[in-house]
C-alpha cells in the first residue's frame, strides 16, 4: 500500500517502549499530531508522559517537519530545519542517521494501516536502546 504525506494528517495516539542496554528502561505515551506546514509538509508534534523505570512520570515534547521529497518519499527535518532522515512511503521503510558517534536505525511499518509503526535501533560508545512505536488514530 502506497500512502501521501497527507494521509499522516491529523492526531495519533503514541504508545512507546523504551528498552535501554544501559540504563532505564520506560514507556512514553502521548499524542502527536501532523498539521500543514504552509509548505506543503507536515509540522509533526509530540507531547505525553515519559516514564523510565524507577523514576517518576515526566512531560515530553518533540517536533519534526516532514516534507515531500519526490518520488513517493519524506524527508524528516529537525524542529531547526536540519537534515535527519528519509523515507519511502511505500511498505516497510528504512533509514538511518549518524550523529557521530552515535548511529540511529529506524524501520517504519505501514502493513496494518492506519495504524503505524517506528521501531529504532541507536548504538553508540554510551548508547545500546530502541525505541519501539506504535501510532493509533485518535479519535
Amino acid at each position: 500500500m502506497a500512502l501521501l504525506l497527507g494521509d499522516f494528517e491529523g492526531s495519533w495516539r503514541v504508545a512507546r517502549r523504551i528498552e535501554d542496554a544501559r540504563g532505564p528502561g520506560g514507556r512514553f505515551e502521548g499524542r502527536a499530531v501532523f498539521a500543514p506546514d504552509g509548505q506543503g509538509g507536515l509540522v509533526y508534534d509530540e507531547d505525553g508522559t515519559l516514564t523510565l523505570d524507577g523514576q517518576g512520570p515526566v512531560t515530553a515534547t518533540r517536533r519534526y517537519l516532514w516534507r515531500p521529497d519526490g518520488a513517493g518519499r519524506v524527508a524528516v527535518l529537525f524542529a531547526d530545519g536540519r537534515a535527519f532522515h528519509g523515507f519511502s512511503l511505500a511498505g516497510a521503510a528504512a533509514a538511518e542517521h549518524w550523529c557521530d558517534p552515535d548511529h540511529y536505525l529506524v524501520v517504519y511499518g505501514f502493513a496494518d494501516w492506519p495504524e503505524w509503526t517506528a521501531d529504532w535501533r541507536v548504538s553508540g560508545p554510551r548508547k545500546a536502546y530502541r525505541l519501539r512505536s506504535r501510532y493509533r488514530r485518535a479519535a
